[in-house]
């Protein structure tokens, strides 16, 4: 791992229905990047091979990697395809490797208050691997709808909120800039 000190590391959440909480994260890793600490970025909901951040971070390789553990598709809100459950699941899974075998010294669970408040993972178990996380390792949750639970269990809480966004006047996603 890295040669940076964190200390004993904390849990940041990025939440809000503002753009940029990915993009923060992003920055995060680019910052340790530079520091020499391994970060590990796992997106939830997410798999489309297109995205920028994928191709950004070959160029951060080895001191960032990223893992997608979604389909290429919108998650059904009111009836999510047992697929995007099993996807999420596989993310989780790959997470608690991550985090309890101590294989990144920074670790992004992106867009995981979404997979939370959509029903894919259950928000105790999340829980129980934020209360599991090592000493000397950051933890970082971005998303929607950040559970109550989560919040209060964590040590920073941004909420990123809309004042006013160029997609309400019809602007698609952007490559390069959102995507």
């Amino acid at each position: 791992m890295g040669v940076g000190d964190i200390g004993k590391g904390y849990v940041q959440v990025y939440t809000g229905n503002g753009k940029g909480k990915t993009t923060a994260s992003l920055g995060l890793a680019v910052r340790a990047a530079g520091h020499g600490l391994k970060t590990v970025i796992i997106q939830f909901m997410k798999g489309w091979i297109d995205y920028g951040e994928l191709a950004g971070v070959r160029m951060l390789s080895p001191c960032v990697e990223i893992h997608q553990a979604g389909r290429d598709t919108f998650v059904n809100r009111k009836n999510p395809d047992p697929e995007d459950a099993r996807l999420a699941r596989e993310g989780f899974q790959l997470a608690k490797e991550v985090i309890l075998g101590r294989k990144a010294d920074i670790v992004v669970l992106d867009e995981v208050n979404c997979a939370m408040d959509f029903g894919l993972l259950p928000v105790p178990e999340v829980l129980e691997l934020l209360r599991s996380k090592p000493d000397g390792m950051e933890l970082v949750l971005t998303g929607r709808g950040a559970p109550q639970e989560i919040i209060d269990a964590a040590d920073l809480v941004t909420e990123m909120r809309e004042v006013k966004h160029y997609y309400r006047k019809g602007v698609d996603a952007r490559t390069g800039v959102e995507r």
